[in-house]
This record gives C-alpha cells, sequence and structure tokens, in this order.
C-alpha cells in the first residue's frame, strides 16, 4: 500500500510571524492550519502531529471552532510552540508579545467617550484647585493596545526607526544595557511587524538593514545584563536580516558582538571562531575600521589563550588596518570604534599576556592610562572597564596607591551603570586586591576594595 509521506515540520521562524502569533492568542485554529499549509504543512501532517482525523482537520479549516482545552493542548505540544502561544500557560514572552501586539479594542460609543472626557475634565479641575484625592480605579492602569501600523513602508518609516535605534544606541552606551534593553526589545518587536507590511520601491533593503541593526543592539543590551540566550537569539535575528540585506560590514558587527559575548563567558575557543568569522566578512565589506576591530578582539582572545605571537601579530595588523582607515564612516553600528578602542584593546590585551609574562604589564598600563585619560562621560562604560583594568594593571606594576585611585573609580562606575558585564570584569582586580602582599596602608585600602568588589559580585 502507497502512503502518503509526510511534509517538513514548519520552520520555527513561521511560528513567530505576526498573523500566526495573533492566529494563535485567538486560538483561531482554522487559521492557524491554513497559515501552516500556506508554509508546506499538509492536511495529513497536521492531523498526525495533533491527534485529530483528518475530517476534523477539514472541519476546521471550513470553519468550526476548537475550544476544548485538551484539543488546544496537543496543539500546541504536537508542533512544538509554547503553550503561551495559545493562553493556555502564561509566561514573560507571551505577556510582552501580547502587549505588543493585542489587536485594538472595538471603539467606544460617542457617549461613553464623551463621559470619560467629562469624568477626567472633572479630575483636572479638582487637580487644579488642590481638592483631588487619590485617582479611581478606572483611571490608575493603562490597557494595553496595539499602536497602530502604517499601510505601506516608506523612506520616512525606516528613518524613524533608524533615529530610535540610534538614541538607543547612546543610552546604552552611556548608561548600560539596563537602561533601555526593555526599550530596544520593545522597539526590534515594532521593526519585525514593519518587515511583514508592503514596502515602497527601494525601501525593502534599508528596512532589513535597520532590523539587523535594532537586533544586533538588542542582543548587545541582552548580554550587558547577563540575558545570554537571549542576547544569541537577537543575534541571530540580526545575521539573518544582515545576511538578506547582503551587507557584509553588518554581518561581521554582528560576528564581533557574539564573539564578545563568549570570551566574556571564558568560552575563549567559540570566540576566536566568531571573530575570525567577522574577520572574513568585514574583510569582504571593505571597511578597514571593522577590519581593524576584529584583528584588535582577535589579539585579545589569543591573549587569553597564551599565544603571545598571535596577539602581537594581530594587534599590529589592527593598529595598520585603523591608521588606513577612511575618517568618514556612514554605518552606525561601527561609529564606536575610534583610536582610544584600538588603545584600550592593546592594554588588555598585554594585561592578559602579563599573567604568564610580567614584561607586558608596564606597556599594558601605558596604553590602558592613554585610554582613561581621553574617555569623557558620554562613553561612561568603556570607562569603567578600562579603569579597572587599569587598576588591575598598577597592582602588576607594584603601584598600589594608584591601583586603589582607578579601582575606587571603576567601582563607582559599576554602582551608576546598569551593566552587569562592568560588574564582571571587576573580578580579576577583586582577586589581586584581597592577596595584595603590600603591608602598608595603601595594602589596608587596596585589600577593603578587593573585598567591597567581592561583595559587589556576590549579589
Amino acid at each position: 500500500m502507497n502512503v502518503e509521506p509526510r511534509s517538513p515540520l514548519p520552520a520555527d521562524e513561521v511560528w513567530e510571524r505576526l498573523d500566526m502569533r495573533r492566529a494563535l492568542a485567538a486560538r483561531d485554529l482554522g487559521t492557524v492550519f491554513r497559515l501552516l499549509q500556506k508554509h508546506g504543512t499538509s492536511q495529513r501532517t497536521i492531523a498526525a502531529l495533533t491527534g485529530m482525523s483528518s475530517s476534523e482537520v477539514y472541519e476546521v479549516l471550513r470553519g468550526r471552532r476548537v475550544m476544548a482545552y485538551e484539543v488546544l493542548c496537543r496543539v500546541a505540544d504536537g508542533f512544538g510552540v509554547p503553550r503561551g502561544y495559545l493562553g493556555l500557560a502564561y509566561d514573560t514572552d507571551t505577556a510582552s508579545w501580547l502587549d505588543q501586539n493585542r489587536v485594538p479594542a472595538q471603539t467606544r460609543s460617542d457617549h461613553e467617550d464623551d463621559s470619560r472626557g467629562h469624568a477626567l475634565l472633572a479630575y483636572a479641575a479638582e487637580v487644579t484647585v488642590g481638592t483631588a484625592g487619590e485617582l479611581s480605579q478606572e483611571w490608575s492602569s493603562v490597557p494595553s493596545a496595539a499602536t497602530p501600523l502604517p499601510s505601506q513602508i516608506g523612506p520616512d518609516d525606516v528613518e524613524q526607526a533608524e533615529a530610535v535605534t540610534a538614541q538607543l544606541r547612546h543610552l546604552d552606551y552611556r548608561f548600560g544595557g539596563g537602561a533601555c534593553r526593555d526599550a530596544v526589545a520593545a522597539h526590534a518587536r515594532w521593526v519585525d511587524k514593519l518587515c511583514e507590511l508592503p514596502t515602497r520601491p527601494g525601501t525593502d533593503t534599508r528596512l532589513r538593514v535597520a532590523a539587523a541593526d535594532v537586533h544586533n543592539l538588542a542582543g548587545w543590551t541582552a548580554f550587558d545584563v547577563g540575558l545570554y540566550t537571549v542576547a544569541g537569539r537577537h543575534l541571530a535575528l540580526a545575521l539573518d536580516f544582515a545576511r538578506q540585506a547582503k551587507l557584509p560590514s553588518l554581518t561581521a558587527n554582528v560576528l564581533y558582538r557574539a564573539g564578545r559575548v563568549y570570551l566574556h563567558r571564558g568560552r575563549v575557543s567559540e570566540a576566536l571562531r566568531f571573530f575570525q568569522l567577522g574577520q572574513l566578512a568585514a574583510q569582504d565589506s571593505g571597511s578597514r575600521r571593522t577590519v581593524a576591530m576584529l584583528c584588535a578582539n582577535i589579539a585579545w582572545t589569543y591573549a587569553e589563550m597564551g599565544d603571545e605571537a598571535q596577539a602581537i601579530t594581530h594587534l599590529n595588523r589592527a593598529s595598520d588596518e585603523f591608521s588606513r582607515a577612511e575618517d568618514a564612516q556612514s554605518e552606525p553600528w561601527v561609529q564606536f570604534f575610534h583610536e582610544l578602542d584600538v588603545k584600550a584593546l592593546t592594554g588588555v590585551t598585554k594585561l592578559a599576556m602579563a599573567r604568564g609574562n610580567e614584561i607586558h604589564a608596564a606597556p599594558a598600563r601605558q596604553a590602558l592610562e592613554d585610554s582613561v585619560a581621553l574617555r569623557t562621560d558620554q562613553m561612561a562604560r568603556s570607562l569603567a572597564f578600562e579603569q579597572g583594568a587599569l587598576a588591575t594593571a598598577c597592582l602588576l606594576t607594584k603601584d598600589v596607591q594608584a591601583a586603589v585611585q582607578f579601582g575606587e573609580q571603576a567601582l563607582q562606575q559599576a554602582h551608576r551603570l546598569r551593566s552587569r558585564r562592568v560588574t564582571d570584569r571587576l573580578a580579576p582586580l577583586a582577586e589581586l586586591a584581597v592577596s595584595c602582599p603590600d603591608r602598608g596602608p595603601g595594602g589596608d585600602e587596596i585589600r577593603d576594595l578587593g573585598r567591597r568588589i567581592e561583595q559587589v559580585l556576590a549579589s
């Protein structure tokens, strides 16, 4: 007997489409099944995975509503979809998605709107004359509602998306990912929805670039607060949008950020591979600034692996590539990388080398002193990283007083910034400070600083 083979399962991204998520949230299985068929999943496969008969699937496709909890669970579990998508469980991802994509409620009657308007006016009068009490329960919360979407995406829509991303990038750089991560994630969801709408001629590629850029930033801010799994998903989306846009410089930047995630977590072999892949994409892009950025990070990774020769080779190439880079740089995702960053990465690379060979401690200190001296409050997170590394270099060069000075500054920045990374990067300083053998007043100060950093790390 011939048996029709099952069609392939739908790709994961099918379940994340706006039309699919809305159908799931409304438990509209007819629309869900039609969307699955549109993406290549046969009626027979739907029946097999949901435990329904072919005739039942057919009836659902014809409009029969399914409300039975057991059947809805079988649909979710059969396709590996989180039950929260169907409202059968409530998790933070589902809550966040619903808040951003809720279908607007029906328009209230004119009479009801007039009544509410009068009530608001009355409360405004009470506030003005000083007789107002507590706000009533009816007015004390804002109902969720979706922002109306444009019917077609044009250059102005993309420009607005880019401008919001630019402002959020500035906030992340100055205050840390914790200050803006939720806003970045919400903006990324908005841009995703724009990508599903019709676009005017010449707009689609630029929109894909904007989507890649904001997911790149969303991954970076998630990484900054220690949400590594979330960071990885955003970076994967950024890579996909960059691929669609055919923009190797952006691909290289996403790979650089992925490498930094793994380097921070001590997974240096994987970090090196990400950086090397990024270097290939950077070379294809023709952006010397991007090549320099990848080479400097490869140097740091080799230093962490104990390979001094490769570290020095890649530092030299980073310096050479940056010196020949064009001053004008139109791509916002790499504009942050300046001569200061070359100095800072030279400093942290030589500091990593100094763990095995103390001859590198003094050059590390010099490079970090140069970068710290020129940082501004607009670069607060980078400044904090470099102050902590400089304090460590000062300890290695036996300058305890300078180590206390820069270490205190780094700890103060860590308290101000919303960045787990800044705190994590103080761990090497804490270890050296607590075990400092100096018996003088400076020794007591640095050991006390080390213990206070350990308390912050523990909390």
